[in-house]
């Protein structure tokens, strides 16, 4: 799922807003629960790549979660075409399934695999020979103080024919892997419905969804504000690469972002 510096300072702010309720002891916490949101983004951003060539989205998800701390997810995004080489997908699918653990002390480590579907891609003029689906093993470590939350998350997707830059086109189809390190700092102001974050990330290895580049950065700082179950939140996210679509646009220029969602 692509959790964002946003769904960050979301969740930090709500719980720094909401009242403390006594936890009745004659009610046990349910073993599985179930959660999700909807949102619209005015330009849907991974890691400082734009996926709709700076239009908006439409996004979704829903996970379940057993008390153990194993966990399944599904996110879904609207997203430009040319996010993959057949040009033919309009939507994005995330498949999640991992295990969270928070230890005493603030510090929560979760593990798992996030498998990307472009549904509707067919061969093109590449034949069988190119790839959309992927996956991508992940882990992070999270400390909070008070209310303040840091997290270093490691993304790492072996080689697949999905991130192979040339797709089939030279008919060598040269195998690629990618690594993303990324370091998250989200603060919920005191008895305020606010929000604050700050984003960096870096990108080791070329691949078709970031383009030729070996290597680049991404960052971004972010705002929220919460009230019940809606969320608004502001960002700006830049990148030191460039990426230029079909449009001639630059999907890796910094520009900000808006943002509502609703969670249930």
């Amino acid at each position: 799922m692509r959790y964002t510096m946003i769904s960050l300072a979301a969740l930090a702010a709500a719980v720094a807003a909401t009242p403390a309720m006594a936890q009745d002891q004659t009610d046990p916490a349910p073993a599985v629960t179930i959660s999700g949101s909807v949102a619209v983004v005015s330009d849907y951003k991974f890691r400082g790549i734009s996926q709709t060539d700076g239009n908006f989205a439409v996004q979704g998800g829903i996970t379940i979660s057993h008390a153990s701390g194993f966990y399944v997810s599904a996110w879904g995004s609207s997203i430009d075409d040319y996010v993959t080489v057949h040009g033919t997908a309009h939507q994005e699918l995330d498949l999640i399934a991992g295990y969270k653990h928070a230890f005493d002390g603030g510090v929560t480590v979760d593990v798992g695999a996030l498998y990307y579907v472009y549904p509707g891609t067919r061969p093109g003029f590449t034949g069988d020979k190119s790839a959309s689906d992927f996956i991508e093993p992940y882990a992070s470590v999270s400390y909070a103080i008070g209310p303040v939350t840091g997290k270093v998350t490691g993304n790492y997707a072996p080689k697949q024919k999905a991130l192979a830059i040339d797709q089939g086109q030279t008919g060598l189809l040269k195998k690629e892997d990618n690594f993303y390190l990324a370091g998250d700092l989200s603060v919920a102001i005191p008895k305020t419905p606010i929000g604050l974050t700050a984003h960096l990330g870096h990108t080791w290895g070329p691949s078709w969804l970031s383009g030729p580049t070996d290597e680049y950065t991404d960052w971004g700082v972010g705002a929220t504000f919460t009230y019940k179950s809606l969320t608004f939140g502001v960002n700006y996210v830049d990148t030191d690469t460039t990426f230029i679509t079909p449009s001639s646009k630059d999907a890796a220029k910094g520009g900000i972002l808006g943002s509502v969602s609703v969670a249930f």
